[in-house]
Formats: structure tokens, C-alpha cells, sequence
């Protein structure tokens, strides 16, 4: 998960990434979401013979550009990634469901600010979310200070 510049104090979004780990070589699999316009962070066996791979999306049609293509919500950006799960050729869908992890990642900046934040998913991608076999895990952030505040603190 990248975390960015984001160094302001605010609660954010950042980005939902998929993580894969099968027995089977992922190679192929990642090479078609890649067609379909998703990145792949790497994909690579482990020295446990396992496959690993991790995925992520760039929201193509807002180009958010200050914030690096990223979507500003987890829905939008997990409903990318199920258009490509659901559409796979079946030979392919057959590496998917062989992985042993399956999983949606979705990261947050944390911060001070705003006093309240919130973002849901509608009952209708956690429906898709489960038909495909996907696991939700959050990753929060600490907000931390930049270098060069700390060194001026010091």
C-alpha cells in the first residue's frame, strides 16, 4: 500500500490494493489483469514455493492527478477490480479460485481532521465482493510527522 505524501494531518483514502498467494504460478493470471488495465505490483514465488502477487487500480477516467490516479473511495475502486475478476476466461478463473488468499486491502491515512469520516460499500459490491471469494482487510496509517518537522521539533 502506498502511502503517499500525505503528511497532513487528515484522514484519506489511499488506495485498495489485491493480494493473491495460490500454489499455482500466478503469472498468466496477473498478465491478464494487467491487459485490463490493472497494475501489478509484482508478482513472484516465495522461498515457501507459494505464488504471491499484488495488484492495484488507477482510476482512468477522473486521472486524479494530485492524488496519483487514485480513487477517492473504496467502492469505486474494488468495483474495477470485480469487472475483470468476473469477467476471466474460465481457464483463467480456474488459477483464481485455486489461490489460497484472496483479498481486497484497503488503506487509510489517518489523521486529526475532519472530526468525522466515513465510507461505506453498498450491499451490492459486498454481494460481488463475496460471489467472486474476496476477503476484506483494512490497513490504517498513523499520522507521522515529515522528517523535517521532526527535526525541527528536536
Amino acid at each position: 500500500m502506498d502511502r503517499g505524501n500525505h503528511l497532513d494531518g487528515k484522514i484519506e483514502y489511499l488506495n485498495t490494493n489485491l493480494d493473491l498467494r495460490s500454489t499455482d504460478d500466478l503469472t498468466a493470471l496477473t498478465q491478464h489483469f494487467e491487459q485490463s488495465g490493472v497494475d501489478c505490483l509484482h508478482v513472484c514465488q516465495g522461498s515457501d514455493g507459494l505464488w504471491y502477487a499484488t495488484l492495484e487500480t488507477i482510476d482512468h477516467e477522473t486521472e486524479n492527478r494530485d492524488r496519483g490516479g487514485n480513487y477517492q473511495e473504496p467502492e469505486p475502486n474494488i468495483a474495477a477490480f470485480l469487472n475483470t475478476i468476473e469477467s476471466l476466461p474460465k481457464e483463467l478463473y480456474r488459477v483464481w479460485q485455486g489461490c489460497e488468499l484472496r483479498e481486497f486491502n484497503i488503506g487509510y491515512d489517518c489523521g486529526n481532521e475532519p472530526w468525522s469520516f466515513n465510507q461505506g460499500l453498498s450491499n451490492t459490491l459486498l454481494s460481488r465482493i463475496a460471489n467472486v471469494g474476496v476477503s476484506l482487510r483494512w490497513t490504517l496509517y498513523p499520522e507521522r510527522c515529515s522528517e523535517t518537522h521532526a527535526q525541527q521539533a528536536n
